[in-house]
């Protein structure tokens, strides 16, 4: 299973021999991604290698779930009021959840990904970092290769989304 790997860098340019240097070492361009402060980004980075994680569907998938629960619930509640049967329950539900899942989808899109929470201090001192999508026996063959020209890599671990 591949895991986001970070390693941080300490220009656009030193990036960019680290990410040659990870292609080198096999890894496709799919799984290689730039993190850096916006104006390093916009005018340095290209779109393809720009990190665009956000908490969008996973925050989702929890509202829907949330949602459904209290479409459920409030269903319930209704029954003693007015007498809705298992269809109103049901109704209650779907609503419940659509409302759920737009409310956090929209709550989700405007977080940043979690590299870029995590390693804010880094971006804003102006370092590029390098995130990689890599099994645990690339990201070691990584850590020493990108090592040796000055790359640091960064304590972060998380399952690397499908791209």
């Amino acid at each position: 299973m591949k895991q986001h790997h970070v390693f941080c860098t300490r220009d656009i340019q030193h990036a960019n021999e680290v990410v040659a240097l990870t292609r080198e070492s096999g890894v496709p361009d799919r799984d290689i991604a730039l993190v850096a402060r916006a104006d390093i980004e916009l005018g340095q980075v290209p779109n393809e290698r720009k990190e665009a994680d956000t908490d969008f569907m996973p925050a989702a998938v929890r509202g829907a779930g949330y949602g459904s629960l209290a479409g459920i619930v409030i269903g319930l509640l209704g029954l003693a009021i007015v007498p809705l049967g298992a269809l109103g329950i049901a109704l209650m539900a779907a609503v419940g959840a659509v409302v759920g899942a737009w409310a956090s989808a929209l709550m989700g899109s405007a977080l940043p990904d979690p590299v870029r929470r995590k390693f804010k201090e880094q971006i804003d001192a102006g370092r590029v970092l390098v995130v990689v999508d890599a099994d645990e026996d690339t990201q070691k063959m990584l850590e020493q290769r990108l090592g040796e020209r000055g790359a640091v890599h960064l304590d972060h671990h998380s399952s690397a989304a499908m791209r």
